[in-house]
């Protein structure tokens, strides 16, 4: 049973950070190994999306903010912080994997994209845990 815990950790957490989280408390599982798992899963999605096609990327994108990209709040994000503003704030407001796309599709260079997007996933990985783990204490008392 723990080896199925810990892929469906991993794999939810290619889809979604903070379904993957919760889920692997619900598992009872160490919480530096949610932790562990949330951040590899959620990287490896990431990941994913840079290595898939500009066409893909361009349908999500178009799916996601529509024809008018330069008003979007993901497009004033970028010019208010750009990259690493993008890479810290994406696990939170909208999700790695749609962070990625959007880099990539403001012409970030993949190293640094992939840089700022790991170090955002794993704060928000390290605080979201960390949060869910004392809120847990604190109702067990």
């Amino acid at each position: 049973m723990e080896v199925i815990s810990l892929v469906t950790i991993f794999g939810l957490a290619i889809l979604e950070l903070w379904v993957a989280i919760p889920a692997g408390f619900a598992f009872e599982l160490n919480p530096i190994l949610i932790i562990i798992l949330s951040t590899s899963g959620n990287i490896a999605g990431a990941l994913i999306i840079l290595v898939i096609g500009e066409n893909i990327r361009d349908r999500i994108l178009k799916w996601r903010l529509g024809d008018d990209k330069k008003n979007s709040r993901l497009y004033q994000i970028w010019n208010k912080y750009g990259l690493i503003g993008l890479g810290l704030s994406s696990p939170l407001l909208f999700g790695a994997w749609l962070g990625t796309a959007l880099g990539v599709a403001l012409d970030a260079p993949n190293g640094r994209l992939m840089l700022w997007i790991s170090i955002g996933i794993i704060l928000w990985s390290i605080g979201l845990t960390t949060a869910i783990y004392y809120g847990i204490s604190f109702l067990n008392i």
